[in-house]
């Protein structure tokens, strides 16, 4: 029986991965024979099958207020608790409209109510599903537990509540395994492992005549080597070791190129990482201006790209991420056949290398043998086409949309085998 699925969440744009794996489920729920509706506060999804709130956008003026009243301290006045109320009751009749609308009998939820950045939203979907037992999947990419600035609250009742809630008829999905520990061990839920994919049995298209000059419009010459932090720049990515890398590599035609901006955590950590740069001599460059969810021209006439365009033409991926829920970029690479080197973070050590993927890998530092491994790969054509084709064999195998359609299969036969209440 096809099912009329609502997504809900505060963001359903761009290329964050909530955005990314939302649309895999999506196509993969498709294949099976249902359709999906889009419910969020910032939509680049169809507008025939999409309701746009702006209220639900974490970046909405209410909620910023509401959050610069919430984090930080202990105490909540109760201003700040009727705003967070009202807004919330609000909410609230929105998802109802979304559900009549679209006439939807399941629910699936993307971090809406796994990490804090809208709370009231959170707490609107937590009271929706108890009013109507709706049938509901929560997909959790990050608790609000594995983020420092989360710690200090005046929220515990509201987190403790709806972060995720223990709704009887929500299943909890999780996208690695110390995820499914903590959920249990915190909150007593139990949960589905299902790793972010990319569908491997598809591999990609060659480059087009729009991307064949990606290098040039980058600044790049044919002698240079093209290394590719293909991030935002924060200060859990670890770009400081990509720069040590380069560094000591020790050699100009070696160029970082960093694809995104540092977005909404400030600036200060851009500047620290170019002036470690030009202490350092490495030629690094920020081509976020450049970089775009779509294929666009900007208002100087130049090309602006997508992210998977420029994939292709990279040498090596850097990838020394302090923390990560799960590791898109690392999947990116290992689909686009790029070589790359990986800091050995919590997620990447218990759930990806046992995998059996063959990459440099460092221990939360550039190491001389790591240096020369890279070396090794950018200099032998043989050694590297090796370990990409081994790589996208073994990412095929685990990480393919064969695994999502097993996982999804199971979770609306439960849907639609759980008994009325």
């Amino acid at each position: 029986m096809a099912d009329r699925i609502g997504f809900i969440s505060t963001r359903f744009a761009g290329t964050d991965g909530v955005s990314l794996e939302s649309q895999k489920w999506a196509d993969v729920l498709a294949e099976m024979g249902h359709e999906s509706f889009w419910f969020a506060g910032l939509l680049d999804r169809p507008r025939e099958s999409s309701y746009c709130v702006p209220e639900a956008f974490f970046g909405f003026s209410e909620n910023r207020w509401i959050n610069d009243h919430i984090w930080g301290r202990t105490t909540r006045y109760p201003l700040v608790s009727e705003r967070m109320s009202e807004l919330s009751a609000y909410l609230k009749t929105t998802l109802y409209e979304f559900v009549r609308r679209f006439g939807l009998n399941t629910l699936v939820i993307q971090n809406a109510v796994t990490i804090p950045m809208h709370v009231p939203l959170g707490v609107a979907i937590t009271q929706f599903l108890a009013e109507t037992s709706l049938p509901a999947i929560a997909h959790h990419h990050d608790f609000y537990w594995e983020r420092a600035r989360f710690s200090i609250n005046a929220i515990p009742d509201l987190l403790d509540m709806a972060f995720p809630p223990r709704d009887p008829r929500l299943q909890h999905v999780v996208i690695n395994q110390e995820a499914l520990e903590e959920l249990a061990r915190r909150k007593g839920l139990t949960s589905t492992l299902i790793p972010n994919v990319i569908e491997f049995e598809k591999p990609p298209p060659p480059i087009d005549a729009y991307a064949s000059d990606v290098r040039a419009q980058l600044g790049l010459s044919p002698a240079d080597v093209f290394i590719l932090q293909p991030t935002r720049i924060v200060p859990r990515k670890g770009i400081e070791h990509a720069i040590k890398l380069v560094q000591m590599l020790n050699d100009p035609k070696y160029k970082l190129i960093i694809s995104h901006e540092a977005g909404d955590e400030g600036f200060e950590y851009r500047n620290m990482l170019a002036d470690m740069a030009r202490e350092a001599r490495v030629d690094m460059r920020f081509v976020s201006t450049q970089v775009s969810d779509a294929r666009l021209v900007d208002g100087e006439g130049r090309k602006v790209f997508t992210l998977w365009d420029i994939y292709p033409h990279a040498d090596l991926v850097t990838y020394p991420s302090l923390y990560e829920g799960f590791g898109n970029a690392f999947l990116e690479a290992i689909y686009f056949k790029v070589p790359v080197i990986v800091n050995r973070y919590g997620v990447f050590g218990r759930d990806i290398e046992p995998k059996g993927f063959r990459c440099p890998m460092m221990d939360g530092y550039v190491s001389r043998h790591v240096v020369e491994e890279v070396r090794r790969l950018l200099e032998s054509r043989t050694y590297r086409e090796e370990m990409t084709e081994h790589n996208y064999r073994v990412a095929a195998r685990y990480y393919g949309y064969s695994v999502l359609r097993r996982s999804l299969h199971t979770l609306m036969t439960n849907i639609t085998g759980m008994p009325e209440q």
